[in-house]
């Protein structure tokens, strides 16, 4: 698998920013993440979760697909999966991701595959995210509960749901072998 390149992140977060003439500050303002964690993302210092990345992408009005991806839009894009980016994330942060396909950065689709934690190694258990993009999800290996807005569901292999991002959410482990989800942001028209 290829990795993902912070760097290219970064420079891309960097580079809208700019052209928007936003300081960082203004942009983790608006995000409700700190200027130095900013930073770090823009210098490709540090991987990020899904959501803050969605965040930025939302305050600097570019798909978050278009910030993970590193090849040129076309109409068709095909993304093999020994040429695809490796997982981005740490275990720590409960969950590591897969870009699976970008077909134009102003696409309003952005499908990715969730790799949830096991729960043995899982330590953030508490922390749900929001986003702007609507989420549809597909259980394609393992169980997961899913914490919405205060509630949990338990989804298995097979089971999807649609909801809200903008409602506080977060894919819990049910067990020590971990789950995968295909994830597809919907962005609102």
């Amino acid at each position: 698998m290829v990795p993902i390149d912070l760097q290219s992140i970064g420079d891309k977060i960097k580079q809208v920013r700019l052209r928007n003439k936003k300081t960082q500050q203004q942009i983790a303002d608006e995000c409700g993440i700190s200027k130095s964690l900013l930073s770090k993302i823009e210098n490709g210092q540090t991987a990020s979760a899904i959501a803050t990345l969605s965040k930025i992408s939302d305050a600097l009005k570019v798909p978050l697909a278009w910030l993970l991806d590193d090849k040129e839009e076309q109409d068709l894009v095909i993304q093999r999966k020994y040429n695809r980016p490796s997982k981005v994330g740490d275990e720590s942060m409960g969950y590591s991701y897969e870009l699976l396909a970008n077909r134009s950065k102003y696409s309003g689709i952005e499908p990715t595959i969730v790799h949830v934690t096991p729960k043995h190694r899982n330590l953030r258990q508490d922390k749900t995210y929001t986003h702007s993009q609507d989420e549809f999800i597909y259980i394609l290996e393992g169980e997961i509960e899913l914490l919405y807005n205060g509630e949990k569901q338990f989804l298995e292999k097979g089971d999807s749901a649609y909801f809200a991002g903008s409602k506080p959410h977060l894919f819990l482990p049910v067990n020590d072998r971990g789950a995968m989800v295909l994830t597809c942001f919907i962005d609102q028209i």
